[in-house]
């Protein structure tokens, strides 16, 4: 899961890297469970003559739905990632076209996490990253253990010692 080493410069360190909980996940199962179910009842109920083609027409529709509602969110679960190292903040995402940002832990000027109910019982949240670029505000939503993920990167930007890097001297 963690970024490609030629990705990151020779003397940058990976302190940690995450996906999107697994919770995003969770529609899309439903989603799965209540389409082959619909599908499967409707394939039932035709008969006569068309009844291979209206069956035919019902599993492609609930194959279309499946394709779109469970197949494309676990595509971009999985290939969405989040890497702190000791220099900067990398999103990750896309299967064919890959799209990444990188903020430097430099201009980071604060780093929060906000999670509800739901979020605390799942153990994610919402990170909420604000740098000094024209965006201000980056939220990374549903990240795993996303108190022990804030203290990380906490660490890394107000901890001298940890942007030090040793060199072998």
């Amino acid at each position: 899961m963690a970024i490609s080493r030629k990705l990151l410069n020779d003397d940058e360190v990976v302190v940690l890297s995450t996906r999107t909980h697994v919770k995003a996940l969770l529609v899309p199962a439903l989603v799965l469970i209540l389409v082959a179910a619909v599908a499967g009842y409707l394939s039932t109920l035709p008969s006569g003559e068309a009844r291979d083609v209206l069956q035919l027409v019902v599993w492609a529709v609930a194959l279309l739905f499946v394709l779109w509602f469970v197949v494309r969110p676990f595509l971009s679960w999985l290939t969405t990632t989040y890497t702190v190292t000791n220099r900067r903040l990398i999103t990750r995402s896309g299967l064919l076209t890959r799209r990444g940002h990188d903020i430097p832990l430099a201009r980071v000027s604060d780093v929060a996490y906000e999670h509800g109910l739901v979020d605390r019982l799942l153990g994610c949240g919402t990170l909420v990253i604000s740098d000094a670029s024209e965006h201000g505000r980056v939220e990374l939503h549903d990240i795993p253990q996303v108190e022990q993920v804030h203290l990380r990167i906490s660490d890394q930007l107000f901890d001298p010692e940890a942007h030090r890097v040793d060199d072998g001297t």
